[in-house]
């Protein structure tokens, strides 16, 4: 029996019912988005300011904290981040800044310890980012090291994915995530192991690259010898989760589906899924396999695409490492055609042609993700709410 949900047997008939009339997907109708939003530098920096610093970002899998002294560093947000799992079990997260004289506390990008060393003069931090130690203490008078800890900003562990705010500041993460829950919880990602992680810095702006995933009108024209055959042409279903969205993109033989009993009918093994979770963040759900990738901003016209692959279980024989590895080069290189369009879009902004780009009515995902942008950047959407 497929174990779907009421939401994904909907999704299933609604395919079926554009194989059956030839349709699609259609948004009431166009946007038109200015292009100054992908190269006005103040543009950028009130998104850096607001979408990378004040939402919840995926910044690891759980297995990467399995164990007390666990940790893990993340830049990309232009924050420097260090996480770790703290004794009592939970996971904290702290900006990875001396507060003696702001160096960088830890440079490895992961690894496992009792305490933090700062390299430059040696100040001690504990697991929860609190001052313990400092050299020759008499020349600091009468420090208050409670005061002088690594500053902490919200961290969470939810749907086996570790989450940071990269500054202090309200989260209402389980509010946040709910329109997206029944879906992460499904995946039992938790119960996965990190197989490969990756990190390509690229010549485009972060909508750009954001935008190679919000869509499937592309597929058969950017993916012609490589994603297109896998996938029905444009026939994707795009589910509102505001301000995150649910993208189903059906494989190529989902009419089968047709002749099976409703109960018969595996929606994962029928459909690759697209979930945005704003404002950077997919979690890519693949028939046996999911990618969590991050996009973030790192200067006008540049962007680092992070991708961790996460597998069911560990790949204990050269077969089982030999079909990942296999899936894993297919996903390079088609990320490597979007990558390579992505940084010819941005090199053409310098002829000045477009004063807009069209997002059309099969283009749902980018409508609804610069929807939620735009309140974003307006103060509607906050991560203290999804109001």
């Amino acid at each position: 029996m497929a174990m779907n949900s009421a939401e994904e047997d909907g999704i299933i008939d609604t395919v079926l019912g554009y194989c059956e009339a030839g349709g699609t997907h259609m948004q009431p109708d166009v946007m038109h988005n200015p292009v100054r939003h992908y190269t006005d530098p103040q543009q950028l920096e009130r998104e850096i300011d607001v979408l990378f610093r004040e939402f919840p970002i995926i910044v690891g899998h759980a297995s990467q904290l399995a164990s007390v002294g666990d940790f893990l560093t993340h830049d990309a947000t232009g924050v420097p981040l260090l996480v770790t799992r703290n004794p009592a079990g939970d996971v904290k997260a702290m900006v990875n800044v001396c507060r003696h004289r702001g160096a960088r506390v830890v440079s490895e990008s992961c690894g496992q310890t009792r305490a933090f060393t700062c390299p430059y003069h040696s100040w001690t931090y504990d697991l929860d980012g609190q001052l313990k130690g400092l050299p020759q203490p008499i020349g600091f008078g009468a420090l208050d090291r409670q005061a002088r800890g690594l500053v902490e900003v919200p961290a969470f562990e939810r749907f086996g994915l570790i989450w940071v705010r990269p500054t202090p500041g309200p989260v209402a993460i389980d509010a946040w995530l709910e329109p997206m829950a029944e879906q992460l919880a499904s995946l039992s990602l938790e119960n996965h192991s990190v197989y490969r992680q990756w990190s390509i810095d690229t010549n485009m702006s972060w909508r750009i690259a954001l935008e190679g995933f919000q869509e499937s009108y592309h597929f058969c024209s950017a993916h012609k010898h490589t994603a297109c055959s896998a996938y029905l042409n444009n026939q994707s279903v795009f589910l509102d989760k505001y301000p995150h969205v649910r993208h189903a993109v059906p494989v190529a033989n989902v009419a089968r589906l047709q002749n099976l009993p409703a109960g018969e009918r595996s929606y994962r093994a029928h459909f690759m899924t697209q979930n945005y979770l704003f404002p950077c963040n997919f979690v890519q759900v693949m028939t046996d396999h999911v990618y969590v990738h991050t996009i973030a901003a790192t200067g006008p016209g540049t962007c680092v695409f992070q991708c961790t692959m996460l597998v069911p279980e560990p790949p204990l024989t050269d077969k089982a490492k030999k079909h990942w590895d296999a899936n894993y080069q297919v996903v390079r290189t088609v990320f490597a055609e979007d990558f390579a369009i992505g940084e010819g879009i941005q090199q053409g902004f310098a002829a000045n042609v477009n004063d807009h780009f069209l997002f059309g009515r099969y283009e749902a995902g980018l409508q609804l993700g610069q929807r939620a942008i735009t309140d974003a950047l307006e103060g509607r959407l906050t991560a203290a709410s999804t109001a």
